[in-house]
Parts: structure tokens; sequence; C-alpha cells
């Protein structure tokens, strides 16, 4: 009875600390250097700035695979990290430098 207790411990601290490290996930669209570095396998400082310098140019990822165009990923590293990978809706996300968020309709000019 004694054995199969620790066993039972011993089991459930291995799958506790499992969960704990299959647990951390990332926002592509929406996080910063330092996180994009702690969470992502083989992508250090430069490439997470790398991502975050992409995403303001170019606008929200749609697709984990789409982090493979920054400079400096591969489509390995995305293989490597996709299950630590989110992407939300582009609509939600950060927009491009270039764009422009929203425009006046014909009624707000005629009132300026």
């Amino acid at each position: 009875m004694k054995l199969l207790l620790h066993w039972g411990v011993l089991l459930g601290l291995l799958l506790v600390a499992g969960l704990a490290l299959a647990a951390e996930r990332v926002n592509i669209n929406t996080a910063d250097v330092a996180t994009l570095d702690r969470v992502l396998v083989n992508v250090g400082p430069v490439k997470a700035q790398a991502i975050v310098e992409y995403r303001t140019v170019n606008g929200a990822f749609r697709s984990p695979e789409q982090l493979a165009m920054v400079k400096g990923i591969g489509l390995k590293t995305v293989e490597m990290n996709r299950d630590r990978i989110v992407v939300n809706s582009p609509r939600d996300a950060v927009q491009p430098t270039g764009q422009v968020v929203a425009r006046p309709n014909q009624q707000q000019w005629a009132h300026q």
C-alpha cells in the first residue's frame, strides 16, 4: 500500500511538472521581445526583436507559418515552437505602421 502511494505521488508530481512546462504559450501578435525570447525555442533577443519589428511594419501574423518570413527564422524553428505559438485574429492585433486605422466618413468631414 505504501509503495502504491509513493508511486501515485511521484506520478502526480511528474504530471504537474509536465503541464507546467508545456503550458506556456505566446501570442506572436501581441508579445513583447522579452516574452518571445523566453517562450520560443531557438529564438533569442535578436530574433525576438526581428519578430516585433516585422509585425510592426507588416501587421499581424495570420498563421504560425508566416513567422518564417522574419529574417533569421525558418520553418524548422516554427515547427519546433508550433505548440507554443498562439495567433489571434488579425483584427485584434497590432496594425502595421503604414496602414490607416480609421477614416472619417463624409458626415464627420462636414461638421469640421
